[in-house]
């Protein structure tokens, strides 16, 4: 397969994505897991019958040996960049990221993954030493489990806002069915993972506003959730913020 460099639009550790006119193609490297993909591509699907905001998904398929994604294209700008090139319009890009979470956390997905499942399986595999693992496994069946929609990865650049100003959530890959709180402690998380400790206590604060929820709420959940991250491959300096808050 040969794709010519002007039409890459993102490199991962695992997978290669152009515009091929109006549709993304996700090209995933020959020894990703089939499984993986399928999984990835089942979740958009069921996401989009929810009516959120959400790229169409156009196709699955295999092509020279490695799966791909085809995804409507959605033309504009990721939230991430125009946080940084408008920095007069921050807090309102802010509040805008916090409102399109409760609106996912709103919607109900009964056929994806369950989160506590998926959490303890990555736990499991997460290279933490036995004694670390099962008392974090403890906590986990403790804690509270609704049966929400979570993103799972909800960060800024994964929000591209159109050219008519409307947001549109990208990568479902990380999508079950869980706990809000959960899902917020992981954005929260990532925020910090960044170095962006004011953007993570704004975000915080404005979550657990809007949600009705105590900030203590959202911070239990900060040990498991940093721990079934650390299964991530590609981002070492994310890993090694994940295991410091464990």
């Amino acid at each position: 397969m040969s794709i010519h460099a002007d039409r890459i639009i993102a490199v991962r550790t695992t997978k290669i994505v152009y515009l091929d006119g109006d549709t993304v193609v996700k090209v995933f490297d020959s020894d990703y897991s089939k499984a993986d993909v399928l999984n990835e591509a089942i979740n958009q699907a069921r996401v989009e019958e929810t009516g959120l905001p959400i790229p169409k998904l156009k196709a699955v398929q295999m092509m020279d040996g490695k799966w791909t994604i085809s995804l409507a294209y959605v033309e504009g700008k990721k939230l991430q960049q125009l946080m940084v090139e408008e920095p007069e319009r921050y807090d309102e890009y802010l509040e805008m990221f916090v409102d399109l979470q409760l609106t996912v956390h709103h919607k109900r997905v009964p056929l994806l993954t369950n989160m506590r499942d998926k959490m303890n399986r990555k736990i499991e595999i997460s290279g933490l030493e036995e004694e670390k693992r099962e008392a974090l496994k403890k906590t986990l069946a403790a804690l509270p489990m609704r049966d929400a929609l979570c993103h799972g990865d909800f960060i800024p650049s994964n929000i591209m806002i159109d050219r008519e100003g409307r947001p549109y959530i990208l990568d479902w890959s990380h999508a079950t069915q869980g706990e809000p709180c959960a899902d917020a402690a992981r954005t929260y998380l990532l925020f910090r993972s960044q170095g962006r400790e004011d953007t993570a206590a704004k975000y915080l604060g404005l979550f657990c506003e809007k949600s009705k929820t105590a900030k203590e709420d959202v911070l239990v959940w900060a040990a498991p959730v940093a721990a079934s991250h650390l299964v991530k491959k590609g981002r070492p300096m994310e890993r090694e913020f994940m295991r410091g808050c464990v």
